[in-house]
């Protein structure tokens, strides 16, 4: 696993940034969030040894632009040469998160065709409002490998329409003092309708207040995915083979 950010920076965008990690982190450092920049890392997945191999070891995902967003349209003048990267390292796997999939088609290479084998694209929702609005359109558009990301998850949400052709749907809550509740019971309900397509499930995190039969737990950031681990509700899909 790696992580490669050529830029950094982002721009609270819908419902789910209210208590964005990235914005609190800057706000103790006093970093304008706002201000997206290009990075030293830039050209990180295909910087080399003296011996001329890659320092960055074959068979990784990397985990691309986690501190911002990909999509995101102030980095626009500089996507075209991540893509090359990616084409490049054709030996390793790419992972980016995205709210901004209205902007897909605007921002593929013109050899995109049905998508890159490499490239794993995850479109993050937090309610049903931009549950519809989003997967309506992620459905539609030609990449190879969908992740939907219901993180942080606000409110219980039917998706269950919006799963063909998904690899992969993660579940987890908010992390922050004030966080709104993550009730055990939406994640139940996604995890069902995950059953139902053979879709792979994943609890990742709970929520900073957690609610179970009933009763709300505040729990430590520290523990929030460890217990999301000890549920032991994550499903492997069967082979459609």
């Amino acid at each position: 696993m790696a992580m490669w950010n050529p830029w950094r920076g982002c721009r609270k965008y819908s419902d789910g940034c209210k208590f964005c990690y990235i914005h609190k982190g800057d706000s103790k450092r006093s970093v304008d969030t706002n201000l997206i920049t290009k990075t030293k890392n830039f050209e990180y997945p295909i910087k080399k040894l003296k011996n001329g191999e890659y320092k960055l070891k074959s068979n990784q995902m990397v985990y691309l632009c986690f501190s911002t967003d990909f999509l995101i349209e102030e980095a626009d003048s500089w996507r075209e040469e991540c893509w090359k990267i990616i084409k490049e390292r054709q030996d390793l796997n790419f992972l980016f998160l995205t709210k901004r999939i209205d902007r897909f088609l605007d921002c593929i290479p013109t050899d995109w065709n049905d998508g890159y084998d490499n490239m794993i694209v995850g479109c993050t929702i937090e309610n049903q409002r931009t549950a519809n609005y989003r997967l309506n359109i992620l459905k539609n558009l030609p990449i190879k490998h969908k992740n939907i990301i219901c993180q942080p998850l606000i409110e219980n949400i039917e998706i269950e329409k919006y799963l063909d052709d998904v690899e992969l749907v993660v579940v987890g809550g908010e992390s922050d003092y004030n966080a709104r509740p993550l009730n055990y019971d939406w994640v139940l309900n996604i995890r069902k309708q995950c059953l139902n397509k053979n879709v792979n499930f994943e609890f990742r995190q709970c929520g900073t207040n957690f609610i179970k039969d009933n009763k709300l737990y505040k729990l430590n950031t520290k523990i929030l995915c460890s217990q999301a681990k000890k549920a032991n509700i994550n499903f492997i899909a069967k082979s459609k083979a």
